[in-house]
C-alpha cells in the first residue's frame, strides 16, 4: 500500500511562487512515472506535469510550460512542483499521483494513475 502526502500549498499574490511537495510512504516510487494534476472549482481535473522514473524526462501542460518545473528525489521518495509566475487561473487543488507501472510515456489522463495524494490548495490572488 502506498500513501502520498501533498503539501506546500497556500495563498500567494499573482506573480509569486510556491513549491509543492509529495512524499510517499509504504513503497518506493523510483520505478514509477509521477504526475501532478489540479482541479479548480466547477472544472474537471487536469494534468499539469509529469516526470519519468529517473527524472530525466518531463512533460507539461501548455498552460504551465515555462512557469512550472517538476522534479523528483528518489532517495527521499519525494516529488516536487516548483510554480513560478503564478496567476489567478492557477488557483486549484493540486494532487500528486503515481502512474500505473509500467509507463513507457508520461500519461496525461487520470485513469492511468493508481495512487493519489489528498491534495493541497493553491490560491492566487490578483
Amino acid at each position: 500500500q502506498v500513501q502520498l502526502r501533498d503539501s506546500g500549498g497556500g495563498l500567494v499574490q499573482a506573480g509569486g511562487s510556491l513549491r509543492l511537495s509529495c512524499v510517499a510512504s509504504g513503497r518506493s516510487l523510483s520505478v514509477h512515472v509521477m504526475g501532478w494534476f489540479r482541479q479548480a472549482p466547477g472544472k474537471e481535473r487536469e494534468f499539469v506535469a509529469g516526470v519519468s522514473s529517473s527524472g530525466g524526462t518531463t512533460y507539461y501542460a501548455d498552460s504551465v510550460k515555462g512557469r512550472f518545473t517538476i522534479s523528483r528525489d528518489n532517495a527521499k521518495n519525494t516529488i516536487y512542483l516548483q510554480m513560478n509566475s503564478l496567476q489567478p487561473e492557477d488557483t486549484a487543488v493540486y494532487y500528486c499521483a503515481r502512474a500505473i507501472f509500467p509507463s513507457r510515456t508520461i500519461p496525461t489522463v487520470g485513469s492511468r494513475y493508481d495512487y493519489w495524494g489528498q491534495g493541497t490548495q493553491v490560491t492566487v490572488s490578483s
